[in-house]
């Protein structure tokens, strides 16, 4: 993911109708790496998240059970190590492994953090109602989030880039209007291709002109762009936590890149245990 917004309430409640987590999340990457749509996954039942067909991993998903993961890369181009390990297979060894609480298994990722490149990760574990984030270029280590709306791009937790800043702005005025926005709503707010101006764009080792193109919530260009968009919702339920996770995508499945991306799927579940 390269934009993720969100608003944690871990201590929602049927009696106070706030939703555990609202979520919505861009997906930004070049149109000739092959990925599958989000689907359960054959190898690792009980996990929900789209595929890298390259690196084998996820960028963002959900667990039966009641664990999500998700990540963002961290823009820093002359840091880049081309062997380093694929990060997206942080998100499904969280999602996939054996059941760790977040800030354990966010330490286990932090003694290994050198060896990737520039990462954010999110974990959670909504039964726990835990929210976790590390970043390997933060000077700070693995945390538990208090509640509030965040925000992720490709800097550290809440860096103030106009992209960032706009989105969670909006899903403030959304969910202040309606507690309960719905996923299609959540994904037409961020898909926003508006630019920034140039006295705000941030300076990540990148030309001008390509930071122009970054700034927008939704990305398009020849070979790079938005690949999809999701958005997630975790609500206490009358036996529990009910989660509901819509995805647009620009591949249904068949790797065929289209633009903008119309392919739509959605899940709903109630949480185990």
């Amino acid at each position: 993911m390269c934009l993720i917004v969100f608003d944690w309430q871990p201590a929602a409640s049927q009696n106070n109708g706030r939703a555990l987590l609202t979520l919505s999340a861009n997906r930004d990457e070049f149109f000739r790496r092959d990925a599958q749509p989000m689907h359960w996954w054959h190898d690792a039942p009980g996990v929900l998240a789209g595929r890298d067909l390259m690196g084998g991993g996820t960028w963002l998903g959900v667990s039966r059970d009641g664990r999500f993961a998700a990540l963002t890369n961290y823009r820093a181009p002359l840091e880049v190590q081309p062997d380093a390990p694929t990060r997206g297979a942080l998100v499904s060894a969280f999602l996939a492994g054996e059941r760790m609480a977040p800030l354990d298994y966010l330490r286990g990722v932090a003694r290994e953090g050198h060896r990737y490149n520039g990462f954010n990760l999110l974990c959670a574990d909504f039964t726990r109602r835990e929210l976790g984030w590390y970043g390997n270029r933060a000077d700070a280590p693995p945390a538990l989030l208090d509640a509030g709306v965040h925000g992720l791009s490709n800097s550290l937790l809440n860096t103030p880039w106009p992209k960032l800043v706009a989105q969670r702005e909006a899903l403030c005025d959304l969910i202040h209007a309606d507690e309960h926005p719905s996923l299609d709503v959540l994904i037409e707010t961020l898909r926003d291709p508006r630019i920034a101006n140039d006295e705000h764009l941030p300076s990540t080792g990148i030309s001008i002109e390509r930071e122009r193109v970054l700034s927008a919530a939704f990305i398009e260009t020849a070979d790079y762009g938005t690949r999809s968009t999701t958005a997630l919702r975790v609500s206490p339920a009358a036996r529990g936590l009910a989660l509901a996770i819509k995805e647009r995508s620009d591949d249904d499945g068949s790797h065929r890149v289209v633009r903008p991306g119309a392919f739509e799927q959605a899940f709903a579940f109630e949480i185990e245990g």
